[in-house]
């Protein structure tokens, strides 16, 4: 009897951690570079795999990002983003992996593929390909939150220094008010050595944005104007000046 008691709590410990899915997070984190990867999002995939998370359900930061509150107190709340590659012969093989905190893999995906032969169609081919595997699983987050971790014994802490009064910070100025102009198109992001094109469906380069120490701001040119695409509310805007006076123009942008 004993030797069927123990078989049952094993049993029942490894069901319970067969039960955890990606229904049980609501934050995916996003590395800024894969292990693969020679620099900072190379060929744009980890802004693509972001958006393509996002698409799926998810809320998605970056690693080196603000995060939310209840985020930053426990980072067993989020998935953990990896994409890993496979050395082929004229072949790129990306998969992608979604580890919790622990290191414990929750979903791992097909071998995504593309024998394209430029580097940045194909490694964004094959990192579509593998997510066509998330793709077929559903997705609905269930409310579910991780235990935050105990937090270490703290010393006593040694008697305050004296505060010095600081000096009065320099006032803020107010944001400028952008005169705002919406999307004519959308626009098809090809990726760059420093950041990516936008064209139209002609298809015309509409724009070249480069890339910056942020994930979400770029330099941009049109050849006319020169300023910044950033992401705002969840939309892209392309703000620069125009005789003296601010342009934001939004920009329907698939990556």
């Amino acid at each position: 009897m004993k030797g069927y008691a123990f078989l049952f709590l094993v049993l029942a410990s490894f069901s319970g951690y067969a039960q955890q899915t990606i229904n049980n997070f609501k934050y995916v984190v996003v590395p800024e570079r894969f292990s693969f990867s020679k620099e900072i999002n190379q060929y744009g995939l980890n802004t693509l795999t972001k958006s393509l998370l996002e698409e799926k359900g998810f809320t998605v930061y970056f690693d080196n990002s603000e995060i939310p509150r209840e985020l930053a107190d426990n980072r067993c709340n989020a998935l953990n983003t990896d994409v890993v590659q496979k050395k082929g012969l004229f072949v790129t093989n990306l998969t992608l992996i979604l580890k919790d905190c622990k290191g414990n893999i929750i979903f791992k995906g097909k071998e995504g593929k593309s024998r394209e032969k430029e580097f940045a169609t194909s490694y964004n081919l094959a990192l579509r390909d593998a997510f066509t595997s998330l793709n077929d699983v559903a997705y609905s987050y269930d409310g579910t939150t991780a235990e935050a971790p105990k937090p270490a014994a703290v010393a006593p802490a040694a008697a305050a220094a004296p505060v010095v009064p600081a000096t009065a910070p320099a006032p803020v100025s107010a944001p400028a008010t952008a005169e705002v102009k919406e999307a004519a198109g959308t626009l098809y992001a090809q990726a760059t050595a420093n950041g990516y094109q936008l064209i139209d469906t002609s298809p015309k380069i509409v724009l070249t944005l480069f890339k910056t120490s942020a994930p979400e701001y770029f330099i941009a040119d049109n050849g006319v104007a020169h300023g910044i695409v950033m992401k705002k509310n969840g939309d892209w805007h392309f703000e620069y000046y125009k005789d003296g006076k601010l342009i934001s123009e939004k920009l329907l942008i698939k990556f």
